[in-house]
């Protein structure tokens, strides 16, 4: 059993392609849960999920995205046609998703510090948190046949991402998971050998 469960955990891949028929609520619903069950800091449980399963929300937050991810191209002296390309695949990426998922942090219920340093430890507790909840519901939507991908788009774009979504103020949008039946065979990973990434200390 301990060995199928960790062939399971490293059968987990990246999916950016995905079949259009929608992934039933019931489904959502117990990959959400099993995402609550991650670890977090003093057990604040700082994370948020926004879903978007429309058509209307998606496209609108491509929209939105687009215009501020245009004008960093830009900036970063790319071609016309080469921001076009790149405009274009992420516009289809958000969109042709079944489920976009806006994974937040909420600072809200997490402990205040008067000085500085301790105030940036929360933090960066509350990120972890957060990210540890994501990587949970990548696993539980692995477990349920769907394939995923974490991208990290919100980040560059927070108050882009709240707005056009309407999320109350305290979410601070994190990163955006793409869900849905996987419609491609994702690649293998390259791993980095364990010798290199992990250190035995006597």
């Amino acid at each position: 059993m301990s060995a199928e469960l960790h062939a399971f955990l490293r059968s987990r891949r990246s999916v950016r392609r995905f079949k259009p028929e929608p992934v039933p609520e019931p489904v959502l619903r117990r990959v959400l849960e099993t995402a609550t069950h991650a670890p977090s800091a003093h057990n604040d449980q700082p994370w948020r999920f926004a879903l978007l399963t429309g058509a209307a929300p998606k496209s609108a937050l491509a929209g939105a995205m687009g215009s501020d991810f245009r004008r960093d191209l830009e900036r970063d002296g790319l071609t016309t046609d080469e921001i076009a390309t790149r405009l274009e695949r992420s516009r289809r990426r958000i969109e042709e998703a079944p489920v976009v998922v806006i994974l937040c942090m909420d600072m809200a219920g997490m402990d205040h510090y008067p000085d500085e340093a301790r105030r940036q430890a929360e933090h960066d507790m509350a990120l972890q948190s957060t990210a540890l909840a994501g990587l949970q519901l990548l696993l539980a939507a692995h477990a349920e046949g769907l394939g995923g991908v974490w991208t990290c788009g919100p980040l560059f774009v927070p108050e882009t991402t709240r707005s056009t979504l309407d999320l109350p103020a305290g979410w601070e949008p994190q990163a955006m998971l793409l869900l849905g039946y996987p419609a491609e065979t994702a690649r293998e990973k390259q791993l980095r050998p364990l010798d290199e990434v992990a250190r035995f200390l006597p």
